[in-house]
């Protein structure tokens, strides 16, 4: 039998984190969905991408030069010229920080807002609960495009508003998760002891409620940033959205239909572009989702 001693004293138990048990069986889970890890290396490479391209651009994308003017793929211009001369590779990266900013900032709304009610719900519930969740079902009858389109209609075509109305479209979907999220954790024994023990309904949501719904929200917000995208770019498609002359891909794939048999590159590029950064977006939450799910095996 083995005996720890050191100078006739037992050694002490060592503690195992419970949050790095955690941490390792998801990476290890994780790593095990390829295409999950694919997703999240073009991610980064998006970000990193759009926040170094531009500097790095040869060309600047709003330059005109009518003589090179639909003009294919080339050693000068890589994956040729628009309507205008202007250079589509310059325009595609300098377009990447405007798809990702949407698409990040859009989700944040709808994540905030819908993330405090859906927990204001679940915790309180009663007639708080019915008000709100009517509300969320109301928001939830209109598709999403849909919703956007009249939100956006109503306040203008911007790219702020592009994004203010797709973070409204966010909100019930988040709601909704997080409200049954909180309802199962609401009724676990350790919540009515930390009651019992005086804490209030604050700290009860933020410290013991919060921590413990965070994981659909992850998932969900994931698989939001490539909807948003989607919706977004439909926006700047029909002129609702981003305005000329910003290169955002709904709107050059706009641009680019007039030129399908002529110049088929001008739009089948941003098209691409939309969606590879959308396939690389859902599948990476697709591989979130089956990480942080316990009742995935190892």
């Amino acid at each position: 039998m083995n005996e720890e001693i050191n100078n006739g004293n037992a050694l002490p138990q060592t503690t195992v984190n419970p949050n790095v048990v955690k941490m390792k069986t998801f990476w290890k889970k994780f790593i095990r969905n390829k295409p999950a890890v694919i997703g999240g290396a073009l991610i980064l490479f998006f970000i990193l991408t759009a926040l170094i391209g531009p500097h790095l651009v040869p060309h600047s994308p709003n330059v005109q030069n009518l003589a090179n003017k639909l003009n294919g793929p080339s050693a000068e211009h890589w994956f040729g010229t628009d309507q205008y001369g202007r250079d589509i590779f310059s325009r595609i990266i300098n377009g990447m920080g405007i798809t990702l900013y949407v698409g990040f900032f859009s989700v944040t709304i709808g994540l905030i807002v819908g993330v405090t009610l859906g927990i204001i719900s679940g915790y309180y519930g009663g007639k708080l609960d019915a008000i709100i969740m009517r509300i969320m079902d109301v928001l939830l009858a209109f598709p999403g495009i849909l919703l956007a389109l009249a939100i956006v209609s109503v306040l203008g075509g911007s790219l702020q508003n592009v994004i203010i109305s797709v973070g409204i479209f966010s909100i019930p979907v988040f709601a909704r998760i997080v409200r049954g999220s909180t309802l199962a954790v609401r009724k676990l024994e350790y919540i009515d002891a930390v009651k019992a023990l005086g804490a209030n309904d604050f700290r009860i949501i933020f410290k013991h409620i919060l921590p413990n719904v965070t994981s659909p929200i992850i998932v969900q917000a994931t698989l939001s940033i490539a909807t948003s995208i989607l919706t977004a770019s439909g926006l700047s498609f029909i002129g609702m959205g981003a305005q000329p002359p910003m290169p955002e891909w709904g709107a050059m794939l706009s641009d680019g239909r007039n030129y399908m048999y002529d110049a088929g590159h001008v739009a089948a590029i941003p098209g691409l572009a939309i969606v590879v950064v959308v396939l690389a977006f859902n599948i990476f939450g697709d591989g979130l989702r089956d990480a942080l799910d316990p009742k995935m095996k190892n």
